[in-house]
């Protein structure tokens, strides 16, 4: 199920991204995010009513909920045009989660340790933009800086890892984990220089991500 919700939630980057940055309508990505958000609920709850009390199995799954609820209320947003300001304070709690997992990680799986920390970066900058308020900096436009990162890095952080894991591919070694910081860096460089200098700011659009498979 997990590794199913990455090749998902890649999409749901990429998607809301390109709302961000302009080409897509906010109501036309709204059906997608609904549609993962509710698999992203209603899957992860089968899974616990089946789990027995086994601790590995709630802990792999719970975080789920987390991201399945910013597809769901993100995607009311879209459709209701709903004031995001909860959704942003909401943000910055998914965030902490995610770095959170991002430090326990290293030790034991590099590339991933950097994924989570590429979704903490994520959702804070939602939390900045949306629970703030804060949408441009000098020349610098936040939203089209967040839709370039997310459009760059959904991909990567969520359907290659998917791939890989269910190819049983997937490697713990600290040399993913560094390409992985690398792939990193350059995203962010190129949605830096992406964002500046641009006179007019851009939609918000916002992706999610599911918990590192267990």
């Amino acid at each position: 199920m997990g590794n199913v919700g990455l090749l998902l939630v890649g999409v749901v980057l990429f998607v809301n991204g390109l709302v961000s940055i302009g080409p897509v309508a906010p109501r036309s990505a709204a059906p997608l995010n609904l549609f993962v958000g509710a698999a992203q609920v209603v899957l992860p709850t089968l899974v616990l009513a089946q789990a027995h009390g086994d601790a590995a199995v709630i802990n792999g799954t719970w975080p789920s909920y987390l991201f399945g609820f910013t597809y769901l209320w993100f995607g009311l947003i879209q459709i209701f045009d709903i004031e995001p300001q909860g959704f942003g304070w909401y943000s910055a709690f998914v965030a902490a989660v995610a770095a959170f997992y991002a430090i326990r990680s290293v030790g034991t799986d590099p590339a991933f340790s950097v994924i989570w920390a590429t979704w903490a970066a994520m959702w804070t900058l939602f939390f900045v933009l949306l629970g703030l308020g804060i949408d441009r900096v000098g020349s610098f436009d936040l939203g089209r800086f967040t839709g370039w990162f997310l459009v760059l890095l959904g991909i990567p952080t969520c359907t290659v890892p998917a791939v890989l894991l269910l190819n049983g591919t997937w490697s713990t070694s600290p040399v993913a984990g560094i390409v992985a910081l690398v792939v990193l860096g350059v995203a962010t460089g190129v949605s830096a220089g992406l964002a500046r200098g641009v006179a007019e700011p851009a939609e918000v659009g916002i992706g999610s991500a599911v918990p590192q498979p267990a």
